[in-house]
């Protein structure tokens, strides 16, 4: 779509919110840290993980500034936003050791501040402020709507929805849509089953046993107190990309909510607060893609592809903190690698990598950093060696989730197990080469997928004093030195 006069006014508050929050940072460093993903992909988990680590003394012997001792100490400061929820750290910390439950996901943004007093190598003492913002990645595949007409998206979404493993799940709503004639009087009454419909096929879409990433509109999945209003309230038409919607027609009306939806929801989003990042994490649960099948594997490629075209990213300089911040650092995680033994991580970065090779391959003249890690921002197992008959098997332990299941049986939540995940291929290559290049639960049986990621529970710690323990964890440590470690040397 065309450079519209509304874009130049959006450009126009981006700049002067540019130079306000440059003036405010000049003397006190600040960076914006996104931090987002798609749906349990551990957010929650890995800001929770973050802070406690810094604030409480953890491991990190990857991030140099921490083991080298020239972090003197980490805290947390007032939330810096009075627009923006705080993210509720105390609640999911206690959640995770005490009641030994993951935190529920995120469904709004959030936001929390950590000071960092730290000295520099040139033994200057400084304090690096870290303003992390919480928000879901579903918002994030939103930002396209914004270059997109009602048309375009419809036909977009229409074409996806006839694809495999989507199509039967769309079934109920094709029904609908078939019945619909655009052109006809505006009837609230049909958009709001469409609405419905469409929404229920999202959120098929969206469950285990498929693991669909791309699913916008965002707030369909999770519309908070926009439930119900018409601004969320309103479904594709099978309707000419070209065309025209005649007034008074479902067609304008569909439009007109569409347009709404843009208006309401996704550019104050963009203005707000993704426009303001400095760096950004984007993590993936590409073992929950595994388990899906190929289909959820090549719909996770896509998605972290428009995940990363979202981003204005390049080499931060002096006129762009002046005028439009970009961001010149951006880590994707492949989230609980301790599901898998450790002989089997780089495999499972691998994956991921060959997941944003071609997303990353267009950023690569821009300046900035991008990197990929398998990681584990709390470590819910640990490994072992366990006989097969004459052999031995590289397992993990840990106590699966109440209701999860493996081999026809079913664990109760309490009962530590230990479990062979098997081994991601050497190539990932062939993972994405065609449909049947691995068996997943959208097509198969349990028992008869080729991958089966059980879900387990945070681990049992021991109280060290009157302090919280220690949360294990694999490589928070190399994320956090890719991420803010320049910042501190």
């Amino acid at each position: 779509m065309a450079f519209s006069f509304q874009d130049m006014i959006e450009e126009a508050r981006l700049s002067a919110r540019a130079l306000i929050d440059y003036g405010e940072h000049f003397f006190n460093p600040t960076v914006r840290l996104g931090v987002t993903g798609l749906s349990r992909a551990g957010k929650t988990v890995f800001i929770t993980a973050l802070i406690h680590g810094l604030t409480r003394g953890g491991r990190f012997p990857v991030f140099e500034a921490y083991s080298s001792g020239r972090i003197a100490r980490a805290h947390l400061a007032p939330q810096p936003d009075d627009a923006v929820p705080r993210f509720a750290y105390e609640s999911h910390l206690r959640a995770l050791i005490e009641e030994r439950r993951w935190p529920n996901s995120t469904v709004d943004i959030s936001e929390l501040r950590l000071l960092i007093d730290y000295q520099r190598q040139n033994g200057a003492d400084r304090t690096l402020t870290l303003d992390i913002v919480d928000y879901p990645g579903e918002w994030l595949l939103d930002l396209p709507l914004l270059q997109k007409s009602f048309e375009q998206w419809s036909a977009e979404s229409l074409a996806l929805s006839r694809e495999a493993p989507r199509v039967h799940l769309a079934a109920d709503w094709h029904a609908h849509l078939a019945t619909l004639k655009p052109e006809a009087r505006e009837d609230e009454q049909a958009t709001l089953t469409a609405a419905k419909l469409f929404r229920g096929y999202l959120q098929g879409c969206r469950d285990e046993r498929f693991a669909m990433s791309l699913l916008p509109p965002g707030r369909f999945l999770m519309p908070g107190n926009l439930a119900d209003t018409p601004a969320l309230t309103f479904a594709p038409l099978d309707v000419p990309a070209g065309g025209q919607a005649p007034e008074g027609s479902l067609w304008a009306m569909m439009v007109r909510r569409y347009e709404a939806y843009k208006d309401v929801v996704v550019r104050p989003f963009f203005r707000d607060h993704f426009a303001r990042l400095d760096r950004q994490i984007v993590l993936a649960d590409a073992l929950a893609a595994f388990n899906a099948g190929p289909e959820a594997l090549h719909d996770l490629e896509a998605a972290l592809a428009g995940i990363l075209d979202c981003f204005n990213i390049g080499r931060s300089t002096f006129l762009s903190g002046l005028f439009r911040p970009r961001i010149d650092r951006v880590l994707f995680a492949a989230t609980k690698a301790d599901h898998l033994h450790h002989s089997s991580h780089d495999r499972l970065e691998a994956v991921l990598r060959r997941a944003v090779t071609r997303a990353v391959a267009r950023a690569e003249n821009t300046g900035a950093a991008i990197d990929v890690v398998a990681l584990a921002a709390v470590r819910a197992t640990r490994e072992a060696q366990v006989a097969h008959g004459r052999d031995k098997l590289p397992s993990i332990l840990g106590t699966p989730t109440a209701g999860e299941s493996a081999g026809g049986e079913f664990f109760d939540g309490s009962t530590e197990v230990a479990t062979f995940p098997g081994d991601l291929p050497l190539d990932p290559e062939p993972l994405f080469n065609g449909t049947d290049a691995f068996r997943g639960l959208s097509t198969e049986a349990a028992g008869k997928s080729d991958f089966r990621f059980l879900r387990f529970r945070p681990p049992k710690l021991e109280r060290e004093g009157a302090d919280h323990p220690a949360l294990p964890h694999i490589r928070l440590d190399r994320a956090l030195q890719f991420l803010i470690g320049d910042k501190l040397s």
